[in-house]
């Protein structure tokens, strides 16, 4: 029987001033079967790593060298340099473009087979609109790199999976965004990535309606009837097992999660807030539809934990372990 490969994985932490830096600061105290390459300024990693009162060995990348499994106390790393000095907790947007290169850097490299996957740190949005960068998420910025149209935002903790048919949109755009060649092109994704990457032979989708009660019969919208409902029929006429669309005020009822495999919400806030009190930390979320593997954590930033020891680093390695798993 074959040996297990050693995998080559990408790591950025993201926001320089919030906890990501912590995370990976952490995750290098420890051994690991897979080499690890964190696209990061090394100056932060040893100033992060300084202040939390821990000692790190930082080994530049080679890229002609084959991946070796990580060794404790030590982190490869990808040096891409900051554009200002960083305080743990301190917002600059003059670093917005240093969390995109490090980002691009990974993204690139999982295209060009560099790296076998990538997990990535939380970012602060609010950076990028001051520094005038039109930015909306990495899942979109990662999907507008990999020339991918159509993406889904899908968090897992181990009990619940949440999708999203919108992601990161105000809340008054949601209706108009979701159009039928769209959702159906949503639910494909989820039912090919759960038969194939979760290994689900007849995988269950749930459908949230977008209104509440689901529209209750027209009366409180009509999205369920003229677009939701027609999709879901069209999905079960090809074969999928999915249902719907269903009062998202109950499809999370813990009977409703022993039968499906994925509840597919209509927008960001109808679903992962209860995920997130289901099992915030242990969540993951993972792009679903991109040419290359990337997972993330299921939190922000936490810029007033930043450098304080505090930060709990569970979500960026159960990110890291999917990761592994889609990867082998």
């Amino acid at each position: 029987m074959s040996s297990i490969p050693c995998l080559r994985i990408a790591l950025t932490s993201g926001e320089p001033a919030g906890i990501g830096p912590d995370l990976l600061v952490e995750l290098a105290e420890e051994p690991f079967p897979h080499e690890l390459v964190a696209i990061d300024d090394p100056k932060l990693l040893q100033a992060r790593a300084k202040r939390l009162r821990k000692k790190i060995c930082l080994k530049n990348f080679d890229r002609a060298a084959p991946p070796k499994p990580k060794v404790a106390g030590a982190l490869t790393i990808l040096p891409v340099p900051l554009l200002a000095s960083c305080m743990p907790g301190k917002l600059t947007h003059h670093n917005a473009p240093y969390v995109l290169e490090c980002l691009k850097q990974g993204g690139i490299g999982c295209l060009n087979h560099t790296f076998s996957a990538l997990v990535t740190g939380p970012v602060q949005k609010s950076i990028f609109h001051q520094a005038g960068i039109p930015f909306i998420g990495q899942t979109e910025f990662l999907a507008k790199l990999c020339k991918t149209r159509d993406v889904v935002m899908m968090l897992a903790s181990p009990n619940l999976r949440v999708a999203l048919a919108t992601t990161h949109l105000p809340l008054r755009h949601v209706a108009s965004h979701i159009k039928p060649q769209k959702l159906q092109k949503t639910l494909e994704i989820l039912h090919q990535a759960l038969k194939e990457e979760w290994g689900i032979p007849h995988p269950h989708i749930d459908v949230c309606g977008l209104n509440p009660h689901a529209g209750e019969g027209g009366a409180l919208g009509r999205e369920e009837i003229e677009v939701i409902q027609p999709v879901i029929k069209y999905c079960q006429k090809m074969g999928m097992l999915v249902s719907g669309p269903y009062p998202a005020d109950t499809v999370f009822k813990p009977l409703g999660r022993t039968v499906a495999d994925v509840i597919l919400a209509m927008y960001h806030d109808q679903g992962l807030p209860v995920l997130k009190y289901q099992g915030f930390g242990e969540a993951v979320n993972v792009t679903l539809g991109l040419p290359i593997i990337r997972t993330s954590v299921d939190h922000g930033t936490a810029l007033e934990l930043a450098g304080t020891g505090q930060a709990s680093s569970s979500s960026f390695r159960q990110a890291l372990m999917l990761a592994v798993q889609m990867a082998l």
